[in-house]
């Protein structure tokens, strides 16, 4: 299978992925995968929120989501990634082999 249009660049899916969270797979083509990121972020990130000890910082407070957003940004750059060198390969390849 190869594609038609190239991909988009790995370090612009990283900022966009950065800046808000889920653009990067919705650059990557995959939207749905970018709003089950961000459900889990809000889930996971009111969820410690509401649990956490009322002496634990925001970050603590807030853990679940963040971590999730961490895993966002890193499942965005990799996808982006393996989808230009699937892309460039496919490019360079030589017909018949």
């Amino acid at each position: 299978m190869t594609q038609t249009k190239p991909p988009a660049n790995p370090y612009l899916v990283l900022i966009a992925g950065l800046v808000l969270p889920g653009s990067g797979q919705v650059l990557n083509r995959q939207p749905v995968r970018g709003l089950v990121f961000v459900f889990f972020i809000l889930l996971l990130g009111g969820y410690t929120l509401k649990t956490a000890a009322p002496d634990v910082s925001i970050v603590g407070k807030l853990a679940g989501g963040i971590f999730v957003y961490a895993m966002a940004v890193f499942d965005a750059y990799k996808q982006a990634r393996v989808r230009a060198e699937v892309w460039r390969h496919a490019r360079t390849a030589r017909p018949g082999q």
